[in-house]
């Protein structure tokens, strides 16, 4: 009896899902995404494509993918210490694309919309995954909120860090401690009559560190600043953030300018923004040992949640995404029948192929991190790196961008194979 074709159930229309639906639709693959949200525009979305994220989203989509789409490339970085500039890196910081705020929600949006426009493409949002389907020992679909159950030959959790498929499936998260969490600021114009002042760095990423703790202020994609505050966790990790200032910390902009250069102390001072109510995320950074079970394998956050440390999950994610369709279109493309065995044994590849670098990312960012938080607790430190900063920067200069090559490259060579065939949409 012939079977049908291989179905994919995508559970998740973040950065990884999304690109995976496209990936496979555009070779004729019939699938399903499930996204519980109706609105992608939720409160926080990474925003920082670094070249590695870059380059992968010109293989999702083609070189036009992000026309139109609300972005900013970044001009350089700018490291401040208790209110003066030690060193500052123009991107791009080597030869390629300069690291690029791209709006997630927009981008997500774009990628669904050039999914399902894919015959055999299904995009069902304002739906949730609440349960798994087994059968003989495999998972061969998901059971939604309304009681239906989607049956597929493979399902791919791409639900976040806090997913819900990783535990249904007993896959185990070994979660890293961390000494941080962060209050995500907006800083918009004080009236709704009148627009802000542009912020006196232009698109320089700007981290500044010093004795009320460590910030990055910089324009997101859409224009508006943003402010990162670093804060030591206060909280187990599964717990919430403290949000509530002490009284040295309030008002908001009046901690941050004492520790800023003088121009961006004067725009803090100036009356002309405020600061939005802080959105708290709790840092957690995991890996998963193991990525699959038969017939269901995570990725993203769902199998290795990151550190904002340069922001490495929309990047990693989309990685993530081009690695599984280099595996599975061979698989599953033009009406294909593979085995249950050869499908499982294609998910065990995925995941040995990427587990490597996320292995060293996560590594390195967790030491850039613990480096920020020893300059912080250190006057002494700060002051002597100040001193010497006329002589210094150069050397740091030229080590810190050393440092950030795996992180914007990636650590491996990543591109997508050569494909059966691409489908008009």
């Amino acid at each position: 009896m012939r079977r049908e074709p291989a179905r994919v159930l995508i559970v998740g229309g973040g950065p990884t899902g999304a690109a995976l639906a496209l990936l496979l639709s555009q070779q004729g693959i019939p699938l399903t995404l499930i996204e519980t949200s109706r609105n992608l525009d939720r409160v926080f979305r990474g925003e920082a494509l670094m070249p590695s994220g870059l380059a992968a989203l010109e293989q999702i989509g083609g070189a036009d993918l992000l026309d139109g789409l609300p972005q900013r490339p970044l001009a350089g970085w700018r490291f401040v210490l208790d209110g003066r500039e030690l060193f500052r890196a123009a991107e791009p910081l080597a030869p390629g694309p300069a690291c690029t705020l791209v709006s997630q929600p927009a981008l997500l949006e774009r990628l669904l919309e050039r999914a399902a426009g894919y015959p055999g493409c299904q995009v069902l949002r304002g739906t949730a995954a609440t349960g798994l389907v087994e059968q003989n020992g495999r998972i061969a679909g998901i059971r939604l909120a309304d009681g239906q159950e989607l049956r597929a030959d493979l399902v791919l959790a791409c639900d976040g860090r806090s997913s819900l498929l990783r535990r249904l499936a007993g896959l185990e998260l070994q979660e890293q401690s961390s000494p941080l969490d962060l209050l995500w600021f907006r800083l918009p114009a004080a009236s709704t009559t009148s627009a802000a002042p542009p912020l006196p760095q232009g698109d320089w990423f700007t981290t500044v560190v010093g004795p009320a703790g460590i910030f990055s202020l910089f324009n997101g994609a859409t224009g508006v600043a943003q402010l990162a505050w670093v804060r030591p966790r206060r909280a187990v990790a599964t717990g919430p953030v403290q949000t509530t200032p002490t009284p040295a910390e309030s008002p908001w902009p009046e901690c941050w300018a004492r520790q800023s250069p003088p121009e961006l102390r004067a725009w803090m001072r100036n009356g002309s923004v405020h600061a939005t109510a802080p959105v708290p995320l709790a840092v957690r950074v995991g890996l998963a040992p193991r990525w699959h079970r038969p017939g269901l394998l995570m990725l993203g956050d769902a199998a290795h949640p990151m550190s904002p440390v340069r922001a490495q999950g929309i990047n990693m994610a989309l990685r993530d995404a081009l690695a599984a369709a280099n595996h599975l279109i061979p698989l599953l493309a033009e009406g294909a029948q593979p085995a249950a065995s050869q499908l499982d044994a294609a998910l065990a590849a995925i995941a040995a192929e990427r587990l490597p670098e996320i292995r060293t990312l996560q590594t390195l960012q967790r030491q850039e991190a613990e480096r920020g938080m020893l300059l912080q607790g250190q006057p002494w430190l700060r002051a002597l790196l100040l001193a010497g900063a006329p002589w210094l920067a150069p050397a740091l200069r030229h080590h810190w961008i050393d440092q950030q090559r795996p992180l914007r490259q990636g650590v491996t060579t990543l591109n997508l194979l050569e494909s059966p065939r691409l489908l008009e949409s």
